[in-house]
C-alpha cells in the first residue's frame, strides 16, 4: 500500500526571463511512528518566485535536519544540515548556492530551475539518535506559452454569417477555455466547441455575440491567456413605416404629425433621420417656398415630425 502523501501546492516562477512552473508531488513518510510531512509553498520575489519546502509536525526533541538530493541520505548528495541546539547551518556538496535551510527544517529554493527537478530526502535526527526520513519528488515545468485567438472574420452580419474562432498555441497537452468580455464564456445553442476546445463555432451569429473573445491555455496549474479579439456584428435595419395623423390637409389651417415607426430596438439603437426637405433645424424652419413650421420630438422608439403651414401637394397619400 502506498504511504499517504502530504498536501502540495503548485506555482510558477520566472528565471532568466523564463517562467517556470513548479509542483511538489507525493511527499510521503517512510514507515515510522512520526508523522512529519512536507508542503510546497511559493513566495513572490522581486526577480521571480521561490519554492519553500515547509516541514510540518516535527517534534520538539529534534537534534538536526538534513536535506539531500535524491531518494537516499547519501553524504555526497547533502544539500544542507541545521543543528537545532547550536543554530548552526552547514552546506553540503550538493548545495547550489540557492538553497536556504531554516531552523524549523524547511528548505527554500531561490530562483528554481529545471535542474532542480528530482527527488529530495529530509532526514530528521532526534536527541535519542533515532532518525525519521521523508522522501518526495519536485518537478519543474516550462510555462504555457501565450495563445493567440484567430477568427475567419472579425466583422460579420447577423443571421447570415458563421464565426469560427481558433485558439492557437504551440504547447501540447494543454486545456483550453474561452472568455467573453472578461468572463467565462457561457455556451448557447448556437455555439459549438471542438473536441479539444481549441475551436469555437458560432452559427448563426447574432448581435449579442459582438464583443471581445479570449482563450486560456493551462497545464498543471500554470496558465496563460490570449489578448482579446474583438468581434463586430452588423445587422440590417428593418424598413421603417411613416404614419400621419392625416394625409389630406388644408393649407394654413391644419397640423400634420408624421411618425417614423421601426421595430429595431437593438444595441446600438438605430438612428432615425428625415429627408433633407423636412429636416429639423435649430430655428424650427426648413427650406421651402413658404417656410412652414416644423418641430421634431422623440416618442418612445420613434420620432414624430409636426408640420404647420404646409404648401399644397407636399404630402400625398400613396
Amino acid at each position: 500500500m502506498e504511504p499517504p502523501s502530504a498536501p502540495g501546492h503548485r506555482g510558477h516562477v520566472p528565471w532568466h526571463r523564463l517562467l517556470l512552473a513548479v509542483s511538489l508531488l507525493t511527499f510521503w513518510n517512510l514507515p515510522t511512528t512520526a508523522q512529519i510531512t512536507v508542503e510546497s509553498v511559493t513566495f513572490n520575489a522581486v526577480e521571480g518566485r521561490n519554492i519553500l519546502l515547509l516541514v510540518h509536525n516535527a517534534t520538539e526533541n529534534v537534534l538536526s535536519y538534513h536535506w539531500y538530493r535524491g531518494d537516499t541520505a547519501e553524504e555526497n548528495q547533502l544539500i544542507a544540515s541545521h543543528a537545532v541546539d547550536f543554530q548552526l547551518t552547514i552546506r553540503g556538496p550538493a548545495h547550489s548556492g540557492r538553497e536556504i535551510i531554516y531552523p524549523n527544517g524547511s528548505l527554500l529554493f531561490q530562483n528554481v530551475t529545471l535542474r532542480d527537478s528530482g527527488n529530495y530526502t529530509l532526514m530528521v535526527t532526534k536527541n535519542d539518535r533515532q532518525k525519521e526520513i521523508v522522501t518526495g519528488q519536485l518537478r519543474v515545468f516550462y510555462p504555457v506559452a501565450k495563445p493567440i485567438v484567430e477568427a475567419n472574420s472579425t466583422t460579420v452580419t447577423e443571421h447570415e454569417d458563421t464565426v469560427v474562432l481558433k485558439c492557437l498555441t504551440n504547447d501540447t497537452g494543454v486545456a483550453i477555455s474561452w472568455f467573453f468580455n472578461g468572463q467565462s464564456l457561457l455556451l448557447t445553442e448556437r455555439m459549438e466547441l471542438s473536441q479539444d476546445n481549441g475551436t469555437l463555432t458560432i452559427e448563426p451569429v447574432r448581435r449579442e455575440d459582438a464583443g471581445h473573445y479570449q482563450c486560456e491555455a493551462s497545464h498543471l496549474g500554470n496558465s496563460s491567456k490570449s489578448d482579446p479579439l474583438r468581434l463586430d456584428v452588423k445587422y440590417p435595419v428593418a424598413k421603417p413605416i411613416v404614419e400621419a395623423n392625416s394625409t389630406t390637409v388644408t393649407e394654413h389651417e391644419d397640423t400634420v404629425v408624421l411618425k417614423c415607426l421601426t421595430n429595431d430596438t437593438g444595441s446600438p439603437s438605430p438612428v432615425l433621420q428625415w429627408p433633407e426637405s423636412t429636416a429639423h433645424r435649430e430655428d424650427g424652419a426648413v427650406p421651402g417656398q413658404r417656410h412652414p413650421h416644423h418641430r421634431a420630438r422623440q416618442e418612445g422608439g420613434c420620432w414624430a415630425l409636426s408640420v404647420r403651414g404646409l404648401p399644397p401637394g407636399q404630402f400625398q397619400q400613396k
